[in-house]
This record gives C-alpha cells, sequence and structure tokens, in this order.
C-alpha cells in the first residue's frame, strides 16, 4: 500500500484543487494584482501639492508593475468628493485615494455632515510625504515679515483676503489658527484648490494665503510671490532663509501630510503590496531628491503607522477646530 506522509499528502490535495480550478482565484488575484490600471483619486484639483506628489508616486507605482495607475482628480468639498468615491468603490486595490490631513484629519471635526467615515470607510496604506505650508504674500502688500504683516493687518481691519484650496483644508485652517493667534481680523476666500487660488493671488484679488509649500515653491522663486514663513517646527530645506511662524508667534504649527489609501475590506496581501512599491520607491536617493525639490519630506511606513498617525491628527486638528471657531455645513 502507498503511504503519504502529511506534507505530501497536502501536496497532492493542491494539485487536485489547481487542476479543477479550486485555487484559482488565489492564483489569479492579489498574488499578480495589479492586472489592469490602477486609479489614483486626487481630491483636489491639477496643479495643488496633492496633485504633484500623486502623480510622481503614480509614475514610479506605474513603472514597478508595468501598470498605468492613473490620477483622477476630483475636486470638491475641502476633498470630501473625491473621498466618497472612493469610499464607496469597490475593495479590490484598483481605486486608491491621494488622502491628505484636510480629508483624514480636518474635516471630520469641521463638518457638520460628513459622506464618509474616515477611520471605517478607509484602510491607511502608506504615509507618502509631509509638508509645510508657507505663508506668501502678494509682492504689492506693503510687509516683509510676520510682524509686519500683523501690524498691517491691525491698522487695516477687514482689508486682508486670504485665500485656500477649499474650505477645511490645512491651508484655510493655517489662516484660522493665525487669526486666532495673533487677534487679526483677515476674509477667508475658499477655493476649489490651490491652483487657482494662487492664480487670484498672483493677480492681486487676494493678499495672502498659507499654501502647501510644493505649489507656491515655483511662484516664490519667480518673485511672483513673497513667502515670510513656513508653518512648521523647523524651516525647510527647500527655503532655508525663510524664517518660521511659530519665531513669531509661539506654538504656532500647521503642517500637511499626503498618503495612499484604499477603501475598507481591501484584502491585506493588495495593501502589503501597495505598500512595498511604494517604500521601495521612498527609499531612494531620486525619491528624497524629487520630493524635497517639491518642498515636501519623504515619510513612509508600514499602514499600522498611517493609521497611528491619522489618529493623532485627527485629535489635534479637532482641537484647532474647536478654538478657531471653524464650521462648514
Amino acid at each position: 500500500m502507498l503511504r503519504l506522509s502529511s506534507h505530501n499528502l497536502l501536496a497532492v490535495v493542491l494539485a487536485v484543487a489547481v487542476a479543477f480550478g479550486v485555487v484559482a482565484p488565489f492564483a489569479t488575484g492579489q498574488s499578480t494584482y495589479p492586472t489592469r490600471p490602477v486609479r489614483l483619486v486626487v481630491p483636489f484639483p491639477a496643479g495643488g501639492t496633492t496633485d504633484i506628489i500623486a502623480r510622481a508616486t503614480a509614475q514610479k507605482l506605474s513603472e514597478a508593475w508595468g501598470q498605468q495607475v492613473i490620477v483622477d482628480n476630483r475636486p470638491g468639498a475641502g476633498g470630501n468628493v473625491g473621498s466618497e468615491l472612493v469610499a464607496k468603490s469597490a475593495p479590490d486595490g484598483y481605486t486608491l485615494l491621494m488622502g491628505t490631513v484636510g480629508t483624514h484629519a480636518i474635516n471630520p471635526s469641521l463638518y457638520a455632515k460628513m459622506p464618509y467615515d474616515h477611520v471605517k470607510d478607509f484602510v491607511p496604506v502608506i504615509l507618502v510625504a509631509g509638508v509645510p505650508n508657507v505663508l506668501v504674500v502678494n509682492p504689492e502688500l506693503p510687509v516683509k515679515s510676520v510682524p509686519e504683516l500683523i501690524a498691517y493687518a491691525k491698522a487695516n481691519p477687514g482689508k486682508l483676503n486670504f485665500a485656500s484650496s477649499g474650505n477645511g483644508t490645512s491651508i484655510h485652517l493655517s489662516g484660522e489658527l493665525f487669526k486666532a493667534m495673533t487677534g487679526v481680523q483677515m476674509t477667508h476666500v475658499p477655493y476649489k484648490g490651490s491652483a487657482p487660488a494662487l492664480t487670484d493671488l498672483v493677480g492681486g484679488q487676494v493678499q495672502l494665503m498659507f499654501d502647501n509649500l510644493p505649489s507656491s515653491l515655483a511662484f516664490i522663486k519667480a518673485g511672483k510671490l513673497r513667502a515670510l514663513a513656513v508653518t512648521s517646527t523647523a524651516r525647510a530645506a527647500a527655503l532655508p532663509d525663510v524664517p518660521t511662524v511659530g519665531d513669531f508667534v509661539p506654538g504656532f504649527e500647521a503642517s500637511s501630510w499626503f498618503g495612499i489609501l484604499a477603501p475598507a475590506g481591501t484584502p491585506p496581501a493588495i495593501i502589503a503590496k501597495i505598500n512595498g512599491e511604494a517604500t521601495k520607491w521612498l527609499a531612494t536617493p531620486e525619491a528624497k531628491d524629487k520630493l524635497t525639490a517639491q518642498g515636501a519630506n519623504v515619510a513612509g511606513g508600514s499602514p499600522q503607522d498611517f493609521a497611528k498617525h491619522i489618529q493623532a491628527e485627527t485629535a489635534k486638528w479637532a482641537k484647532v477646530v474647536k478654538d478657531s471657531g471653524a464650521k462648514v455645513d
């Protein structure tokens, strides 16, 4: 009689299963992902920081997988429109979100009614980059420092309009925090993204903005905008001569971040594969050089690390929203 060890018996069972197609879903599913183009939703217009970082990431994932990763801009409601689209997409790894501090830390406290649950409806994949905001003014505004801006605002109450990429973004809340901590009066003018806001700022329709550094950097270097300060606790490598807001307003800090998220229920194997490829790219000198040149800092880490970051940031920004009194219906 032929006797089979447990190991050999398992091998025979698997061979029969493969022959009859029983394990086909496993063989052709997660291990070969992706087998078709992947959509990376950016919940803001093209040209802004979220878009810039998403396109750099998408390009590298496309090269690694041999499948196109398509950036799909779906702006609106401070990032809520695009985020809701991903939250309600099939959890198969083919629709991902480039989430932000706005969509996954600020908006839950700012909006009276959210179209998605930023924790339950998503699986964090990887934190891609951290970005300081930069306080920029139109060069026609007669101020060249944060103290001069505060003095001008107090001498001209109600005359300053500050732009943002939309209600609830870190750009909006940076301005609200500045108002609360300095006592100045400024009117908030929301746009559907950084790009249109910057266009009006350069054109003089609005006077200042707390923009994500990457989208403002080219305008600053071209002399079309004047950088007064960055909102991080330390100076930015891309603008080493520009001080921090905290140098003049002690305790001020309001930075942005960007990371990939997938719909809840996406298989762990797919999450791990996306995280792995993104981690490989973020570890390269090319990624550091590319992101630093844009004013961003390389992040990275595990999905669990990103989940903890979201939890901490949600608590932090909830306090900022409460203290500033900002609300969006």
